[in-house]
């Protein structure tokens, strides 16, 4: 005869057969309603990000956000599966936006900006007006990891770059970009009365190489999406964990020194593993004004969807920006562009622009594979 069992024994059988019950019940509701019972531990693994991430392909024909959702999938970590991503356009000349072959400041040197967010470690590093270094992404979770620093600038980025193994070189322009650097050059002298470079004043040479660009972007000489340069990527996976990178090459032709949105924590990324990610690409000044990464994750916080969030951000960039000649269009439209790549918690995600249309699309993948989906914008290009 078996032993008699006491009250607590008899107590926790009975809750172990109720427990067991009501997940068959359960299991059952849902089976009959033909869905498959929630596992509420696990979450949607998702990589969403610019346009960008889904152009280039690696040896084995994989795009960067189809080698991050490998990663993710496979259990490698969140940010290194981000990095990966944005490492192909950064090493490729084909990309005139970051890295390699971006297209260079006013004075013909190619600077770059990087950052990165760990959601859950709750460290990020950035670096900024770094030369020399194809893969400033790479550096950036260095500077996390290594230091008790976010950020590292200018040459002290380049020597940390250096002292940790990472490959400095002398000149990241590729003959593309210098190419287009010197195009670029005549044109402004030309705007100036055919005075050379070094007679013009930095004033005239930043606001007529502005409108220089967008020329030569309308003649398809540039890359309409590549004025502003960068590329963001951000990621979740089946435990919930979220982190982003973003890494660019700048604005073209900018002002020598100037840094733009991407490497600063808020603007051109932000990160909370509790409710998501969001990050930037186009005219950064607008959104640092604003620091529209982490206005849209705030915002997320307070339930919005991630559609919702972005375009948010937007609109608040939208009005400030009203009246004000330099930034509108004939039409009275907001001439430039601003994107963000926005995803929460429950796997829900967006991309969303100021100027958007045929074309404008941004990077995701999940189960149903890589792919390009269409912007949500404020204002339709025609």
């Amino acid at each position: 005869m078996a032993k008699d069992m006491n009250r607590r024994e008899v107590l926790g059988a009975a809750a172990t057969v109720a427990a067991a019950s009501a997940i068959g019940t359960s299991t059952a509701v849902a089976a009959g309603r033909g869905q498959a019972p929630a596992v509420m531990s696990s979450y949607k693994p998702l990589v969403v990000g610019a346009h960008n991430g889904n152009r280039l392909t690696n040896d084995d024909g994989e795009t960067g956000v189809a080698i991050a959702y490998r990663m993710i999938t496979a259990g490698d970590d969140v940010l290194d599966a981000t990095i990966a991503c944005n490492n192909l356009p950064e090493i490729s000349e084909e990309d005139t936006s970051v890295g390699y072959g971006g297209l260079p400041d006013a004075n013909g040197d190619v600077t770059l900006d990087a950052c990165c967010m760990h959601g859950p470690l709750k460290r990020a590093g950035g670096v900024a007006y770094i030369q020399g270094v194809r893969m400033p992404s790479l550096v950036a979770k260095d500077v996390m990891m290594k230091t008790n620093h976010h950020l590292l600038a200018g040459q002290g980025a380049t020597d940390f770059a250096r002292e940790n193994g990472h490959r400095v070189e002398g000149d990241l322009n590729s003959e593309r970009s210098f190419k287009r650097y010197l195009e670029w050059k005549k044109r402004v002298e030309e705007e100036g009365d055919n005075r050379t470079f070094a007679e013009l004043d930095l004033d005239f040479i930043e606001k007529k190489g502005f409108d220089v660009a967008y020329q030569m972007a309308e003649e398809g000489r540039i890359d309409i999406e590549h004025i502003h340069g960068t590329i963001n990527t951000n990621a979740i996976n089946h435990k919930g964990e979220i982190c982003g990178n973003t890494t660019t090459s700048g604005r073209s032709f900018k002002v020598p020194g100037r840094v733009g949105d991407s490497p600063i924590l808020g603007a051109g990324l932000y990160v909370d593993n509790d409710v998501g990610a969001a990050g930037s690409t186009g005219l950064g000044e607008m959104n640092l004004y604003h620091l529209c990464s982490f206005l849209i994750v705030e915002k997320m916080r307070d339930g919005m969807h991630p559609k919702d969030a972005g375009m948010y951000a937007l609109e608040r960039v939208r009005d400030f920006c009203m009246g004000n000649e330099r930034y509108m269009n004939e039409k009275g439209e907001i001439r430039f562009n601003l994107q963000f790549y926005v995803l929460d918690k429950q796997s829900r995600y967006a991309g969303v622009a100021m100027r958007g249309g045929e074309g404008r699309f941004f990077a995701v993948c999940d189960d149903n594979g890589p792919r390009h989906e269409l912007m949500d914008s404020i204002y339709m290009n025609e």
